[in-house]
């Protein structure tokens, strides 16, 4: 009995120092002017520096709900961000070059995934983070096809070099290439991973511009639903082989292909958009799922080590940098054939 309250007692510090680390990194996000490095890869590079130093043996049952769990409790609540409304109204000017940009980092990602000789599960990660929205679709990924935390963190480090960089650059190169506050504003909301990279990049162009990524930004998340749903499904298949193998032709029940989680998000979107929540909630909703999320990330990055990225060497790191470019070159190209520049 003294034992099991013991465990407990550990398991809720645990989870306790995995929204500390949040808190903090929600803390040094305010500090650091302009807002270029977001809560949530504080929180993994914090979690991550932290583990070097603390790693005990007892808060890794902490770790795997709060990276698990508490995760897809994010990702629900990450729907009451969305509206039907701004997804019609932007999403018919940028159809076509949303659908280009995820060719390119699914169908094109393939291709370099091979010649980089990543597994599939971070090559995935990394191009759902490029083509959708950063830290959230990896995040909504990474359960259903049961990445490793290592692969998660390798993951979201990789986009957020390529944010700090296209921060600095997209602005000079839109204005070196003439581009419209519109042209640009689809530029790098369909380009740029992380909301907080698309808002800093669209406002250094204009307000304008700034104004309309964010739009596009909110309108390309929610292709989080039909990614998730396709690795969902090709992880249930991949699942069902392995289990043919091993019990004999026993069959995975396909009718749980789809996430629970995902089916939660759906509905606060819906809800969200017929006007079930109100405004101010829906804006405590979402600003309660981006903390637990970091949350979440925090625990991702207290159960990696440094080791471990040595270990992966810089070819995520490549993969990322090349997948990035071919997206923004292609966006770029998507744009001027519709005559938007």
């Amino acid at each position: 009995m003294e034992s099991k309250a013991k465990e407990h007692g550990l398991f809720v510090l645990g989870v306790a120092i995995c929204f500390a680390v949040a808190g903090l990194s929600v803390l040094a996000e305010k500090l650091i002017p302009g807002e270029l490095l977001g809560a949530s890869i504080i929180a993994l590079f914090m979690g991550t520096i932290i583990n070097s130093f603390f790693h005990p043996a007892w808060i890794k049952p902490a770790l795997k709900f709060t990276s698990k769990r508490i995760l897809k409790a994010a990702i629900v609540l990450l729907g009451a961000s969305l509206s039907v409304n701004t997804i019609m109204s932007v999403g018919k000017m940028t159809f076509f070059v949303m659908i280009f940009t995820f060719a390119m980092c699914f169908g094109g990602g393939y291709f370099v995934r091979k010649a980089f000789g990543l597994n599939w599960k971070l090559g995935n990660l990394i191009s759902a983070g490029t083509g959708i929205c950063g830290g959230s679709a990896i995040a909504a990924i990474a359960p259903v096809i049961d990445a490793e935390d290592k692969d998660i963190a390798f993951a979201m480090s990789s986009t957020f070099l390529f944010d700090m960089v296209m921060v600095a650059l997209y602005p000079i190169m839109g204005k070196a290439l003439g581009m419209s506050d519109i042209a640009y504003g689809i530029w790098a909301g369909t380009s740029v991973n992380d909301t907080a990279s698309v808002v800093a990049s669209g406002y250094a162009f204009s307000e304008i511009a700034g104004d309309f990524a964010t739009m596009v930004k909110l309108t390309r998340t929610i292709a989080i639903i039909p990614t998730v749903l396709v690795f969902a499904y090709i992880g249930t298949r991949i699942k069902q082989k392995e289990m043919k193998q091993a019990n004999n032709g026993q069959k995975v029940n396909l009718i749980k292909i789809i996430p629970w989680f995902i089916g939660g998000f759906l509905l606060l979107a819906v809800l969200n958009s017929v006007g079930c929540i109100p405004a101010a909630a829906s804006g405590v909703i979402k600003g309660t799922s981006k903390f637990l999320m970091v949350t979440a990330l925090a625990a991702i990055g207290l159960g990696t080590s440094i080791t471990d990225f040595k270990k992966a060497g810089l070819r995520p790191m490549f993969y990322g940098i090349t997948i990035d470019t071919l997206v923004t070159i292609t966006a770029l190209i998507v744009i001027k054939c519709m005559g938007l520049m």
